[in-house]
């Protein structure tokens, strides 16, 4: 897959969604997009990102296998989509950034190991760990019970979704109640969908206004409904929909819960195979850069603070298996 998707798959997204025009800017020298007008420093996109780095922690170390302190090295595998804040490409189309990027890379220095990443599609990133090609992924990995049977997992962030409605809304979204009557957009076959879909029923049981659920083909999409009015929210990912706000201006979040849904925080971890032995490590390293802060400078860098947590738990209890 062509790595030219750094100006076309981001910044050509930013700029159809609104965020680079009237209401956002891409500044070519200093690499960096803010909301038009906005003072100060926006997000940095360009190739030479400052990134935050740790040192080698001696004793986190030695819970890493032989063969892989042996080889020095961390193989990991991250998807090619370009999904700003958490992986894409640079203004230069070759540097790959965002804050999956900067949380591994900050485990593998705590573990005296050099990162070396390969972008691959979504579905080679679990044939890779099956093979044995990697090492470890840190590629928005929600934690479930089907994937708990393969692979073990090490936590780092929430898995959080979103509603997002056009600025100075007035608007608050908690529960079902919320939504009732209200028009709000998400991408067909997501948890999110499965969430919006049961509060519409719930709304209905309860005699009140279902949800009015829309759907288009592009996230671009989403977001020139939400500016014309078209519709009153978009439910994304968080981590998507924090940046769009970051970056446009235009909007705001109104409403933030469990990409698990009602009685259950999803949550993102490093994946590796089951059995390899680097679990405990991972838990260990990021445990770490919590401790001592490089963590919390990564998401708010990124503007994910809100997705923290305290510490990794290992496989925690994840989604549940469809139809139970």
């Amino acid at each position: 897959m062509s790595v030219r998707r750094t100006l076309s798959a981001a910044l050509a997204t930013l700029t159809a969604a609104g965020l680079l025009t009237a209401c956002g800017t891409g500044d070519a020298v200093t690499d960096e997009v803010k909301p038009k007008g906005q003072r100060g420093t926006g997000i940095n996109i360009g190739p030479d990102q400052h990134r935050i780095r740790g040192k080698k922690d001696e004793a986190i170390a030695a819970k890493v296998p032989g063969a892989v302190r042996e080889r020095g090295t961390l193989r990991l595998g991250a998807s090619a989509e370009a999904s700003p804040p958490l992986g894409f490409y640079a203004t230069d189309d070759r540097t790959r950034i965002g804050s999956e990027i900067d949380i591994a890379t900050l485990i593998a220095d705590t573990l005296g190991l050099e990162p070396r990443f390969e972008q691959v599609s979504w579905e080679n990133l679990f044939v890779g760990l099956d093979s044995s090609k990697f090492d470890g992924v840190l590629s928005n990995v929600t934690v479930t019970e089907e994937r708990k049977e393969k692979y073990d997992f090490a936590t780092y962030r929430l898995d959080n979704i979103a509603f997002e409605a056009k600025k100075g809304s007035g608007w608050k979204v908690k529960g079902p109640k919320d939504v009732a009557g209200r028009t709000v957009a998400v991408s067909s076959g997501t948890n999110q969908e499965k969430i919006l879909v049961d509060w519409s029923e719930e709304n209905v049981r309860a005699g009140r206004e279902p949800v009015g659920i829309k759907y288009f083909q592009k996230d671009t999409d989403y977001y020139l409904a939400l500016q014309s009015g078209r519709i009153d929210a978009y439910l994304g990912p968080s981590p998507s929909a924090n940046y769009h706000v970051a970056s446009a201006g235009q909007s705001e979040i109104v409403g933030t819960l469990s990409g698990a849904g009602d009685g259950l925080q999803g949550q993102i971890a490093a994946t590796t195979k089951k059995g390899s032995g680097l679990v405990g490590a991972y838990a260990a390293a990021i445990d770490h850069i919590v401790e001592n802060g490089s963590y919390a400078r990564v998401l708010k860098r990124w503007g994910l603070t809100d997705e923290a947590v305290t510490e990794s738990e290992i496989n925690p209890p994840g989604l549940p298996k469809s139809g139970s």
